[in-house]
């Protein structure tokens, strides 16, 4: 009855419902903004303004001023407290009457009236309205819950204090309560970080257009089957020049020799004449007189020449398949090559070298591009980016992509070639390229190849055949790879990693140097 009564006092004369922003006319009704501005709009019309409630006549359209007590009650009216949301209501109210306050001692809930005439001594402890105040009282002991232990994980009152958690690490239960509260929050603050992070990653992969990236791949395959078929055709072409060349050379060998036999054969034929001319004389003194000029051993010898021609003929002038054959090797190999650059696509990137960096047996050319070891110490200005020892690092760095430098390096002393991150060490005996956790290299020394990584070192086997290198680097794959970039190209080795900086490239020298070639170069 009295929530209805309530609302009749908060209603509107006009649309008889709770005031909305409620105003005043100067003869003190009040109506809701908006019920009482149409109500003036109509009276414009006349002249005439007059209260809805009293009849009560101005001269003048009215001023409104807007009544912010009532709108607060209104309000209040309108939007039931929090207990009446959660359906706590009165203990001792005869009908539903949301609670204001629970009591922890009593376990009992209140509303104001109630609250008022409540025992609120420093035994009582009203909290919130809650369905269940008994569970800040200890079911041993019936004692206020004060302490949380950090051992049990519990709350507990002063008597398990001094009882069951005698030596525990305890905390006041506000104390835990708010570093609980500040640690559900970091926690919540990485959650969400997290969550956001991933919504950027799934629009990340809404947004890849897969069906562009298939027709540019496709056409990127095209355009290498269409490059690798004029590679064969053009292989095809040499090829069959080779065996016809062969041919050629074969057949005009086979010729001379022929011609020479031929030669030889009339020789033979006119010795074989000669010879049967004298077989046919009957008369000793006569024979014995005609054939004291005759060598009787050429006949042998040329028996022999026949024979080495032979020879010669079935062995020296046969088709060199194994020429053939290498020839098809070296242009696969050329083909595979081509078709691996093509797709993965690495970006040849220029580079130069930072002499901030450079130690002071570091000789750096005009153009920042060559890097040589000194013997004289060099006068360079005290840098915290400089190396105690001769090495020097590319100016800028790389944290995305896949790209590819070639160097050249000297054939003396030792070289030390590779990539690291701009926090390694200056000095000390971890400074060294390849020497710690956040470089990796190719070493050259005594004609020898390795490579190191943490201070590990990985022997080679395969022997340098040329001082041109090339470095690959696929960051987002974790790929450091070297390669002697001679013809064709021959992979060295290929470190795997999950790179987390910057990478810059670096040079170790020792009686040696290292020059960068750009791709203008």
């Amino acid at each position: 009855m009295a929530s209805a009564d309530l609302r009749d006092e908060l209603s509107c004369s006009i649309c008889l419902d709770v005031y909305t922003d409620p105003v005043t006319l100067s003869c003190g009704h009040n109506f809701c903004r908006d019920c009482i501005g149409r109500t003036l709009e109509t009276q414009d019309q006349v002249g005439v303004y007059s209260c809805p409630d009293c009849r009560e006549n101005f001269l003048e359209r009215p001023s409104l001023r807007r009544n912010i007590t009532l709108r607060n009650i209104a309000q209040g009216f309108l939007s039931p407290p929090e207990a009446e949301v959660s359906g706590i209501y009165c203990t001792f109210c005869d009908f539903p009457v949301p609670a204001v306050k629970s009591c922890v001692q009593c376990e009992t809930s209140m509303c104001r009236h109630h609250l008022m005439r409540h025992d609120q001594s420093v035994e009582h402890m009203v909290t919130p309205p809650s369905a269940s105040p008994g569970r800040k009282k200890c079911n041993v002991h019936h004692e206020i819950l004060d302490y949380y232990c950090c051992v049990d994980s519990v709350c507990i009152c002063a008597q398990c204090l001094s009882s069951g958690h005698n030596g525990h690490k305890v905390e006041l239960l506000s104390d835990a309560f708010q570093m609980r509260k500040e640690t559900m929050r970091n926690v919540l603050h990485k959650l969400t970080t997290a969550m956001e992070e991933t919504e950027k990653s799934v629009q990340s992969l809404r947004d890849r257009d897969i069906q562009e990236k298939a027709n540019g791949l496709t056409k990127r395959v095209e355009a290498i089957l269409g490059d690798i078929r004029g590679q064969l055709d053009a292989l095809e072409e040499k090829v069959l020049s080779e065996i016809s060349r062969q041919k050629e050379q074969i057949a005009l060998s086979i010729l001379g020799r022929i011609q020479q036999l031929e030669f030889r054969k009339k020789e033979l034929h006119e010795k074989m004449s000669h010879v049967k001319e004298l077989s046919t004389i009957e008369d000793p003194i006569t024979l014995l007189q005609e054939s004291s000029g005759v060598d009787f051993w050429d006949a042998q010898v040329g028996v022999k020449e026949k024979k080495s021609a032979e020879d010669k003929s079935n062995g020296v002038d046969d088709m060199d398949a194994g020429f053939i054959s290498e020839m098809f090797e070296e242009a696969l190999l050329k083909v595979m090559t081509s078709v691996r650059w093509s797709l993965s696509g690495p970006r040849r990137t220029s580079l130069l070298l930072d002499i901030n960096t450079a130690g002071n047996h570091v000789h750096l050319s005009d153009d920042t591009k060559t890097a040589t070891w000194s013997k004289e110490t060099q006068t360079y200005p005290e840098t915290s980016e400089r190396f105690q020892y001769p090495q020097i690092l590319s100016t800028g760095g790389f944290c995305a992509g896949r790209h590819y430098w070639e160097v050249e390096t000297s054939d003396c002393g030792s070289w030390r070639v590779g990539m690291c991150y701009p926090t390694m060490d200056r000095t000390g005996d971890e400074s060294y390229l390849g020497d710690n956790e956040k470089s990796w290299c190719l070493r050259w020394q005594k004609n020898q190849y390795s490579v190191l990584h943490d201070n590990v070192e990985t022997m080679l086997s395969p022997e340098p055949s040329c001082h041109l290198l090339r470095m690959c680097l696929d960051y987002e794959a974790g790929t450091l790879s070297f390669y002697e970039a001679c013809d064709p190209i021959r992979h060295l080795h290929t470190f795997t990693a999950t790179f987390t900086s910057p990478l810059h490239v670096g040079f170790r020298l020792l009686k040696s140097w290292v020059k960068i070639i750009n791709p203008e170069e």
